[in-house]
């Protein structure tokens, strides 16, 4: 992954952007109710360990900082929450709104040393798109940044991508076999993992806890 190839996809979502601009369709998200769908399994995740604790929120691949909007309108109280993507202009974006909050611009697989730790990180739509990627390219870009990620996360971790169970796959997204991510998941990262498959559209998401 010298090239960084990865970046395309990058590229995708901010050519998104620019045509739809700042709603679900600037993040690729064709229906803004499935994107709803999405922000309450990714925030699903967190285990509280006491009633009424506050936990560290890391949204990674923020984009607009729709799931920070969604907390809001929804009423998620304890929640600290901050954001990071590759993107300055969905980063700039994010900070205009939300100026309060936390936003890191960032290539991790570069440099996580200025990244802190969270309870959890939330990775809502980091890898449903591969692009122009080759699934074995895509494989190892998404074990090597999961690796890194996980390593920023006190508690554990949400990430969705597309399921193999379906009429048929599209060669722009990443259909994950259940098998393939269980394996790499107990042999890298820890036994302790949920796989979500009950909210109606077609993908997955894992939760991954230490």
């Amino acid at each position: 992954m010298a090239e960084k190839k990865y970046l395309d996809i990058v590229s995708h979502y901010e050519s998104c952007l620019e045509r739809h601009g700042d709603t679900h369709r600037g993040v690729d998200w064709p229906k803004l109710e499935d994107a709803v769908t999405r922000y309450g399994v990714m925030l699903e995740v967190i285990r509280r360990e006491a009633e009424g604790e506050t936990v560290s929120v890391l949204d990674f691949g923020c984009g607009a900082a729709h799931l920070y909007e969604h907390m809001l309108a929804t009423g998620v109280r304890g929640v600290a929450y901050a954001g990071l993507d590759l993107s300055e202009k969905f980063v700039g974006l994010a900070r205009r709104k939300f100026p309060s909050n936390e936003f890191y611009c960032v290539d991790i697989l570069d440099d996580a040393s200025g990244v802190p730790r969270f309870d959890y990180v939330l990775m809502n739509g980091v890898f449903t798109e591969k692009r122009g990627l080759e699934f074995d390219e895509m494989l190892a870009y998404f074990e090597r940044l999961l690796k890194e990620v996980w390593a920023k996360a006190e508690r554990g971790l949400a990430f969705n991508v597309m399921s193999k169970h379906v009429d048929w796959e599209r060669e722009d997204l990443f259909h994950l076999p259940f098998d393939t991510l269980a394996a790499f998941l107990t042999r890298e990262l820890t036994r302790d993992f949920v796989f979500r498959n009950d909210y109606g559209l077609y993908e997955y998401t894992a939760y991954v806890y230490r």
